[in-house]
């Protein structure tokens, strides 16, 4: 055997092996490939459950209960707080509770009707006729779900099931709960139901903030099984719902309960039909007490005489403010420089040629000598001309615009109302008309509480206007926070005239109308307004009461209103004032505030 033929033989040999080698090479990788996608997409698959849907299987292995939770959001909650401890106290929150139904096809006969309507009836203290409803309901007989009561409480409904009544049964059910009742009211709102049966927020930060409270939402869409369960196999999607944000407010528990208890004590004390009050932080803006009386219980919403009740009146109500308006010419006349405290004016008691009837003070008064801080002392209407004719209509406008009046103040609250200024818009020009005269004593004109505070607290505050806000703090349920801080608007008078004017309504307390607003041993600054109500044809006899303050004079830490409407007494210095008086004694002791004046 020749060695050529050895050597083709072998050769042949290596080639046919090294060609199996490669096949058995590509089967391998091939192989390894194959099991490399499988993993990956067995491993895609448990990322996908385990992580992006785990919300979903949680909710579906805990039952329906758990998937309901995760498709419908939580309401956020809404806090009110100890402005000196920083303490939270919620005011609304949500709390599960039992929907009392019958199962009228389990009731077969009138015996057991009546035995059931009995024993309910005995519980809920029906009256007969509450009762026979009660058992025409009962006797239905046809009916899955024949709702008898709501909002049943844990005691109450262990009560009821340990009966054991025929066809009686609980469907739990998350309502809306105000744990301070009627405290804050007003400015909380409440949760009530719209034409198509679904909760929707109303009035105050119920209502203006309902989008951020209820949240967002969840959905799932898939097939079930026969048996009831997912098939996952098949397409389906699952969005879990977004909570609401819970809401901070600046509102102080302890100035709103002290102050509110106050001003609805006060209200019956004078026969007033309502009272309203507000107060502020001259230096922040930040609201710490709203009253409205009288006020409801947010938790029955539905038992109210009417639903004016509702209304948030410091904000939603303009009135024509009388003489708590006139700091508006003066602080303009003082920035001016058109007078000083001690400017002379001789008041012959009453001005004519203006309107179609003189001008006249109040009770006719004559007070002839006097100064422009006597003007304010004895609250002089015919001074009040003497010192917009010095400024002339389109000044005046200026500044009344300038303060805020005719446009809202943007308080995040439903519903907020602007008041009108339109008669001094009209007949533009410098010379002092009837509207423009009557307006510098708070006449023709129409603005809100909280407009009215505003201008004082800006006085209070070195003539620098800061924005009212009531929110401090929106927190999401990711995390984030949206935080609300003080916002100067605008310097409108000067600090020398804005310190010039505080001191003449010292003198308003000290020597004129208002006494009963004073605090022993405090300066405080104030004014008195008694102001007829507009009506068909006129002026009706029924008035408004206001008084408009702050203190302490040196560094003043809260501007107050407070109104009253249509009391029996007839003027703002027997009213207002003393009640001003009151709740600002109860303030600087709250605030511990050192007395400044012997």
């Amino acid at each position: 055997m020749s060695i050529t033929y050895i050597q083709k033989k072998y050769s042949n040999t290596y080639q046919g092996g090294s060609k199996k080698n490669n096949q058995n090479e590509s089967r391998f990788r091939f192989l390894f490939l194959f099991l490399i996608g499988v993993f990956l997409l067995v491993f895609a698959k448990m990322f996908f459950i385990m992580i992006l849907q785990h919300n979903m299987y949680l909710a579906l292995a805990s039952g329906s209960r758990e998937m309901y939770k995760n498709l419908f959001p939580e309401r956020g909650k809404i806090f009110v707080q100890d402005s000196r401890s920083g303490e939270e106290y919620p005011i609304a929150l949500n709390k599960d509770y039992f929907l009392l139904y019958a199962d009228t096809r389990e009731i077969k006969d009138d015996d057991t009707a009546e035995k059931v309507s009995e024993k309910l009836s005995e519980i809920f203290s029906y009256t007969d006729e509450e009762k026979l409803d009660l058992f025409i309901k009962l006797n239905k007989r046809d009916d899955p779900y024949e709702p008898i009561e709501n909002k049943i409480n844990d005691e109450l409904y262990e009560k009821i099931k340990n009966e054991e009544l025929t066809g009686i049964y609980f469907k739990r059910e998350q309502m809306r709960f105000y744990p301070e009742f009627s405290l804050a009211s007003s400015v909380s709102g409440f949760l009530g139901i719209d034409s198509d049966g679904s909760r929707v927020g109303r009035y105050g930060i119920e209502g203006y903030w309902d989008d951020v409270l209820a949240g967002k939402g969840g959905f799932y869409s898939g097939s079930r099984s026969g048996g009831g369960g997912v098939i996952t196999s098949r397409g389906w999607s699952f969005e879990p719902a977004e909570d609401g944000a819970d809401i901070l407010l600046t509102i102080d528990r302890t100035l709103q309960y002290k102050a509110c208890q106050i001003l609805e004590k006060k209200r019956q004390e004078y026969k007033a039909v309502s009272a309203s009050l507000v107060i502020i932080e001259p230096k922040t803006g930040k609201i710490r007490a709203m009253c409205d009386s009288p006020n409801f219980d947010p938790n029955e919403y539905n038992m109210v005489d009417s639903i004016q009740i509702y209304n948030n009146n410091s904000i939603f109500t303009p009135y024509e403010p009388g003489s708590i308006f006139k700091p508006v010419a003066v602080a303009a006349a003082l920035n001016e420089n058109l007078i000083t405290p001690d400017s002379y004016f001789y008041d012959v008691g009453q001005v004519e040629g203006l309107c179609s009837k003189p001008i006249k003070n109040a009770g006719g008064e004559i007070y002839k000598d006097q100064t422009i801080t006597g003007i304010l002392d004895n609250s002089i209407n015919t001074g009040m001309v003497y010192i917009v004719g010095l400024l002339g209509k389109e000044k005046f406008r200026d500044y009344v615009e300038d303060f805020g009046f005719g446009i809202k103040t943007g308080i995040k609250i439903d519903s907020e109302v602007s008041g009108t200024i339109d008669s001094l818009r009209e007949n533009k020009g410098d010379d002092v008309d009837c509207y423009t005269a009557t307006a510098s004593f708070g006449q023709g004109l129409t603005a809100t509480p909280i407009q009215l505070l505003n201008l004082y607290a800006t006085i209070a505050n070195n003539g620098k206007m800061m924005k009212p806000y009531i929110i401090e703090k929106v927190r999401y349920q990711d995390g984030s926070i949206d935080r609300f801080y003080p916002h100067e608007l605008k310097q409108i008078i000067s600090p020398k005239s804005a310190t010039l004017l505080s001191g003449m309504l010292v003198s308003v307390i000290d020597k004129g109308h208002a006494s009963g607003a004073g605090v022993k041993g405090y300066y405080l600054a104030g004014k008195t307004g008694t102001a007829q109500i507009s009506g068909i044809g006129g002026y009706i006899d029924d008035t408004n009461h206001s008084f408009v303050g702050f203190g302490p004079i040196d560094d003043p830490k809260f501007a107050m209103i407070v109104k009253f409407e249509k009391p029996e007494l007839k003027y703002s210095a027997s009213t207002a004032a003393p009640t001003f008086g009151d709740i600002a004694k109860f303030l600087l002791n709250y605030y511990h505030i050192p007395p400044n004046r012997s």
